[in-house]
């Protein structure tokens, strides 16, 4: 068989959950060798309690035939409207019930009037960073991407397939990313050549650091970025995983300056999460060549076209059936649909955080962990400078305890672990979310879980 020659083709590196899922069989195997059941404290997804389809199916078919009744057919052996569409092509924008029913509810819980024509599908919130990263991209000049330090590995994996573009961190303390750093950034990466279209962040629920975003520092990361001309590119999948009161919940970004911000939302993590369903939504004006003014929106239309033609319309009408109440109305909130979700991840939380005090919370100076207002993670601190957290750990970690954890070095990026080698080389990513049991054999599993991750920080840190 013959080579092809690609010599403008790099190997990307493996993602640091990916790693630890293809490693999994190997270790599981180790572990029960020596006696032991494995204890997930790793994997990001939604829980199966959570996303159990059925009642999700039966109100759709529900749904589907009130459309059907609404229709009022003389000819019952015609084919109804709404089938017709599920299974046609379909404008990139998609159905445009879907976007109106989400824009009524997504407005009314954030205080902001959304335009369902600015809603654009995408296939979940990966699909959203793609589409801003290739929007503008396409241009060919140098580009520098400003997000945290730590951030999501899916959006350093999609900045990485650019070779024209480069990362610039932004460190971060307890309430969310430093303002002064992220200007210097912004300057740095200008002085070096780069374009800087956007900041990427996820404010609330942030994965992987495992907390939220104060209302005060989003106010002054906002200055900063209007001060700078920069957007902000807003990951927002943890939004409605909220534990923190409704009262004192933080403003999301869109809805505090929709024309500094591209907004990012997946259904995935309220209980739709196969279909992967997103949106990106946007007020911003972009000044493009020839000077000429035009929505972002309308170039990234452009952009999802060229990218998927037509979304697809099965997946948005079956969202648009989530977006209605049992008497098909439209929902005016997504808050209720959300705390049938929440009831499982704050009880998860809470068996984390008390299992976590239970075991560890009379070594303050060994240890350290995040409480998450929001989102899916906590990050777990060994104070101790010998400790080292990484492949060879996290390995052990299974191999003698049983316990899977994700190491967090991988997810700063890589400008980050040149200011500092030892970045996120003495922490932990443990996650609540997931579990292969349900009811009382998921509390159970969580706690002993939870105790196991202790008996082996007391071991090794």
């Amino acid at each position: 068989m013959s080579n092809l020659y690609a010599p403008r083709v790099r190997q990307q590196p493996v993602s640091v959950t990916r790693k630890m899922a293809a490693s999994l069989p190997g270790l599981r195997a180790a572990a029960e060798r020596n006696g032991l059941r494995i204890h997930h404290l790793g994997a990001g997804y939604p829980h199966p309690e959570v996303t159990d389809p059925r009642g999700f199916l039966e109100h759709q078919a529900r749904y589907f035939a009130h459309l059907d009744a609404q229709e009022g057919r003389n000819d019952p052996t015609a084919l109804p409207e709404y089938l017709r569409e599920m299974y046609s092509y379909t404008d990139t924008l998609g159905p445009r019930a879907a976007r109106a029913a989400f824009a009524g509810a997504y407005g009314n819980d954030w205080g902001i009037r959304l335009n369902p024509d600015r809603l654009i599908p995408t296939v979940g919130a990966t699909g959203g960073i793609h589409l801003a990263c290739s929007l503008f991209e396409h241009a060919g000049e140098p580009v520098a991407y400003i997000t945290d330090a730590p951030t999501y590995a899916g959006f350093t994996a999609r900045a990485d397939l650019c070779q024209h573009a480069r990362i610039y961190s932004v460190e971060m303390d307890t309430e969310g990313a430093d303002p002064d750093g992220l200007r210097r950034q912004i300057r740095q990466a200008r002085a070096d050549g780069y374009f800087v279209p956007f900041y990427y962040t996820i404010p609330d629920g942030h994965n992987p650091a495992g907390f939220s975003f104060s209302q005060r520092r989003r106010l002054e990361i906002l200055t900063v970025l209007r001060e700078e001309g920069v957007l902000i590119l807003e990951d927002a999948p943890y939004v409605y995983i909220s534990f923190a009161a409704a009262g004192h919940r933080p403003t999301p970004f869109v809805a505090l300056a929709p024309e500094q911000t591209i907004h990012l939302f997946t259904g995935s993590k309220i209980g739709y999460p196969g279909p992967r369903v997103g949106f990106v939504y946007s007020e911003a004006m972009l000044t493009i060549e020839g000077g000429r003014q035009v929505a972002f929106t309308d170039l990234a239309l452009t952009e999802a076209a060229a990218a998927i033609l037509f979304q697809n319309p099965a997946a948005l009408r079956g969202f648009e059936a989530l977006m209605h109440d049992a008497d098909f109305q439209p929902r005016a909130s997504l808050w209720p649909l959300a705390d049938e979700k929440l009831a499982v991840y704050r009880e998860n939380r809470t068996l984390l955080l008390d299992g976590l005090n239970a075991g560890l919370g009379d070594s303050p100076d060994r240890f350290r962990w995040t409480v998450p207002e929001a989102g899916f993670f906590s990050v777990f601190t060994f104070l101790d400078e010998h400790v080292r957290t990484d492949e060879a750990f996290t390995e052990a970690l299974v191999a003698k305890y049983g316990v899977v954890a994700i190491p967090m070095a991988d997810f700063y990026p890589r400008d980050a672990r040149q200011r500092n080698p030892r970045a996120g080389l003495d922490q932990l990513r443990l996650s609540f979310c997931f579990s292969e049991s349900v009811g009382d054999d998921r509390r159970r599993d969580l706690t002993e879980a939870v105790a196991a991750f202790c008996r082996a920080a007391k071991a090794v840190g």
